[in-house]
């Protein structure tokens, strides 16, 4: 039987509309692929993407806890890190560490609690 599965989307509780945008937008650098409200005053619901990243943000009750943790795999966390520098954001100064497990890895914590681990593998493996 094929392998059917493709990677999950996670799905991070957001809160406020303008900081999530301007946190995943404007500092990350992520794109906007679609966007949902069942109306105008209800929760907003979007995909956001960059490169093969894809991040579902919800203001659901009941879609998602704020607080969760993701490892998002990179080939080059340094220019990542770089990037970010140029476009500063808030109280954001992220740090690029190595790690006991063989990783160069980069946190930040998004308005909402969520933490964000970029990794890149230094055995090359993945």
């Amino acid at each position: 039987m094929p392998d059917t599965l493709k990677p999950p989307i996670p799905i991070l509780r957001s809160f406020d509309e303008s900081k999530a945008l301007s946190f995943y937008v404007e500092w990350l650098g992520f794109r906007i692929d679609w966007q949902h409200r069942f109306a105008d005053n209800l929760p907003l619901y979007l995909q956001l993407s960059r490169g093969a990243c894809i991040l579902h943000l919800s203001e659901h009750h009941g879609d998602a806890c704020p607080g969760a943790a993701l490892r998002i795999p990179t080939a080059d966390v340094d220019a990542l890190h770089a990037e970010l520098l140029t476009r500063p954001c808030g109280n954001f100064f992220p740090a690029v560490n190595v790690t006991p497990w063989g990783s160069r890895d980069m946190q930040v914590l998004d308005p909402f609690g969520n933490r964000l681990v970029f990794t890149m593998d230094l055995a090359g493996t993945g």
